[in-house]
């Protein structure tokens, strides 16, 4: 018998805030390009103000993984905290129009955070610096992992970032334990050379215990597994998880599962955002995973799916995935 949900995410729940800057205002903010940097309510409120024209669109990594795989057809459910506030009923309602089940109670009114959100500088070159204020998606705790969801899922899918918060490794392990009960298995991305700095040990014990499925980008693989030769990090990590996928932007994804390894090309694509790219990747990897498509297939459609994400501003696709699918011969 089928499970109920295909897929199950636990992340951040966010706003994303989105807005154009150049290298200049980077430097002026002290914002370092290309990464995510962590910042609290009062340098959001600093950094909002001095941002031009922004689009706010509900975001967060993994929840924009799940958007894409319910965008597919994927039966999905999302685990993030959010508050009872303007920006969490934002978040909520948008997550839901998708097709994902959100059902975590929120965070009190009277929370002293409030709902995340990630402010989003999109260089010219497409490049994109975030800084995030948590708020409360931090306090995601094991109360709000509802192991039953978790046993009727084929997978979970868990976000690097959200390894920063006091309960979040307790509830990561609560959901592990309750997904591998009901037989399902587990996908991790690793998000961020940063993550892996403060998470390092952490991240090493699931990834040898637990992880049946990694998501990594090429510099995130090289500093997990603390080498410069991408060769070398592929076969430290395939030696420890079943199937390995590793993004290289411009030059497309390499995929590892035991002997067999395959290079998936990018779809060369006018940059405008590149926020969302690998999360989408992810979405449409694991949509292809679950719908029994071989993983050459899969890695298709994580390029074509990050390739229509980067084409225009936000982390949510805007045409017809399935569609695009077709454009490239794939028979879907």
């Amino acid at each position: 018998m089928s499970k109920r949900y295909q897929l199950v995410g636990i992340g951040n729940a966010m706003v994303d805030v989105l807005a154009h800057a150049d290298d200049a205002f980077l430097a002026d903010n002290g914002v370092e390009k290309g990464i995510m940097q962590l910042i609290d309510r009062e340098r959001g409120v600093e950094l909002y103000g001095k941002v031009g024209p922004a689009t706010e669109i509900s975001g967060g990594s993994a929840a924009n993984t799940i958007a894409g795989f319910a965008h597919l057809g994927g039966r999905a459910a999302y685990v993030g905290k959010v508050k009872d506030d303007q920006l969490g009923a934002i978040f909520a309602h948008d997550l839901r129009a998708q097709g994902v089940t959100y059902e975590v109670p929120l965070a009190p009114a009277g929370h002293k955070q409030e709902t995340g959100r990630c402010i989003v500088l999109v260089t010219p070159d497409g490049e994109r610096s975030m800084n995030t204020y948590l708020g409360v998606t931090e306090h995601l705790a094991p109360s709000d992992i509802d192991e039953a969801m978790m046993e009727n899922a084929e997978w979970i899918f868990l976000e690097g970032y959200r390894f920063d918060g006091p309960e979040s490794h307790e509830a990561f392990a609560k959901a592990i334990a309750a997904v591998k009960r009901g037989g399902g298995r587990v996908a991790l991305t690793l998000s961020d050379p940063f993550c892996i700095e403060r998470h390092r040990d952490a991240f090493a014990a699931m990834l040898k215990a637990d992880v049946d499925l990694l998501f990594a980008n090429q510099s995130e693989l090289l500093s997990m597994y603390d080498t410069d030769d991408l060769d070398t990090a592929l076969a430290a990590a395939s030696a420890e998880v079943e199937t390995v996928v590793c993004t290289a932007h411009e030059h497309g994804a390499h995929v590892v599962r035991g002997p067999m390894r395959f290079h998936c090309p990018a779809v060369p694509t006018k940059v405008v955002d590149a926020t969302g790219a690998g999360d989408l990747f992810a979405g449409a990897f694991l949509w292809g995973l679950v719908e029994d498509f071989d993983l050459e297939t899969c890695g298709m459609m994580g390029n074509i799916a990050a390739s229509e994400v980067i084409s225009h501003i936000g982390a949510r696709p805007e045409t017809d995935l399935k569609a695009r699918f077709r454009d490239f011969g794939l028979k879907v």
